[in-house]
């Protein structure tokens, strides 16, 4: 008996060591396992056969009419496959497993099955060389500053990540289309469309900066740097809200502001100010980062707790642009190791797995987990890996 008692306190305290040792590496798999299972499942469900692309729904909708696009005769038109902004999620979302585990099989995702699906979309035909709203093989569709921007964020991540500079040159090539979107009326500012260039939006703008300032990470060309200073504090006089700190969508050429408060916005500001800490180490950008972080973790979360729980729910709305919101919550925390706001996106998250996912492993777009969607969108799943995938990599890097 003595003999059995010692066995299993030997195996007791071996368990006690690994877990006290190992925890938040199993909080890091945990993750990264539940990113990369809703990835597969992402190319089950919504993949097309023999091309590299995927289908805007699932199910998919033969008679489906976007509701995002500036040219409403371009969103009338049948179309088999996504535009272009569902499908950069998917380049957003394999960086981001990249970076919990830069030698996974999400390498050969990228070069397989990303990468040449993100090339049908490249435009030649006009310059500078772009991203189209569609592939290149249909008739001729706009171009959005905004899309292009998350997909060069995405490059230049690639190329810190790994230090190929095949990514540095797409990054390169995508900032110098944005840069044609920018003129003096209204003082500066990025457009958000190119055939339609009425008015300037924080959802070019803000990321606009936060871009301008990893290039300058990447190269050390202090050209960037300015561009993102510039962006950033064009943004913020033109388009911030002074009673509460966030941000409006968008401000015409007339000077009428679109009022309308999104949460990527106010998160990719939030996000500007905390790498322009960083580069320069002006406190001011930090103390406007965490003002920003208590704003909208009060207006992008509930006031009070749902179903019992003991944590802010996120507002239901576009899960994407949550995702967006939370990369600001990430880079602030990479600076000030504040926990509050990450841990309500772990909470949210861990909820999610389980109440807003269904069997076939997509999910809903309620963080209560009280309705469903019959048809969910491409760029939700994609949303949806990467803030799994951005959990594990915080995880990964507390548990060095």
């Amino acid at each position: 008996m003595k003999k059995l008692f010692s066995i299993m306190l030997g195996r007791y305290f071996a368990l006690a060591f690994l877990l006290f040792f190992s925890g938040k590496s199993f909080a890091e798999n945990d993750n990264y396992t539940r990113a990369a299972d809703t990835f597969k499942a992402i190319e089950k469900l919504y993949g097309v056969e023999d091309v590299p692309l995927f289908r805007e729904t699932y199910p998919f909708d033969n008679h489906l009419k976007v509701s995002y696009l500036s040219n409403q005769e371009q969103a009338e038109q049948q179309k088999l496959y996504s535009y272009l902004w569902p499908f950069s999620g998917s380049l957003s979302a394999v960086t981001a497993l990249l970076e919990v585990k830069p030698k996974s099989d999400f390498r050969k995702v990228l070069t397989k099955t990303v990468r040449p699906g993100l090339e049908m979309y490249l435009d030649t035909r006009r310059t500078p060389t772009a991203y189209a709203s569609y592939i290149n093989t249909a008739p001729v569709s706009d171009r959005f500053y905004d899309d292009n921007i998350w997909i060069g964020l995405d490059f230049t991540d690639l190329y810190l990540l790994t230090g190929k500079k095949e990514y540095l040159s797409q990054a390169k090539m995508v900032w110098r289309f944005i840069e044609s979107g920018t003129d003096d009326k209204l003082g500066y500012g990025i457009y958000w469309c190119e055939q339609k260039k009425n008015g300037k939006n924080t959802c070019s703008n803000a990321p606009g900066s936060v871009y301008a300032s990893k290039l300058f990470l990447a190269t050390g060309d202090s050209s960037y740097l300015q561009a993102g200073i510039r962006l950033y504090e064009w943004t913020k006089e033109n388009l911030q809200d002074p009673a509460d700190g966030l941000y409006f969508d968008n401000k015409s050429l007339n000077g009428e502001i679109g009022r309308a408060k999104f949460a990527y916005n106010s998160g990719q500001m939030m996000q500007s100010a905390a790498l322009l800490y960083r580069i320069t180490g002006e406190k001011k950008y930090l103390q406007e980062a965490q003002r920003l972080a208590a704003a909208c973790y009060n207006r992008f979360f509930s006031h009070d707790s749902q179903s019992g729980r003991k944590y802010k729910v996120l507002n239901r709305g576009d899960v994407w642009f949550t995702a967006i919101m939370f990369r600001g919550f990430v880079e602030l925390y990479g600076i000030d190791h504040n926990s509050l706001y990450i841990d309500a996106f772990r909470e949210n998250l861990d909820f999610a797995w389980t109440e807003m996912r269904e069997k076939n492993g997509l999910f809903n777009d309620d963080w209560s987990g009280k309705t469903k969607n019959d048809s969910k969108w491409l760029l939700t799943q994609f949303a949806m890996v990467e803030m799994y995938a951005r959990l594990a990599a915080i995880d990964k890097e507390n548990n060095r």
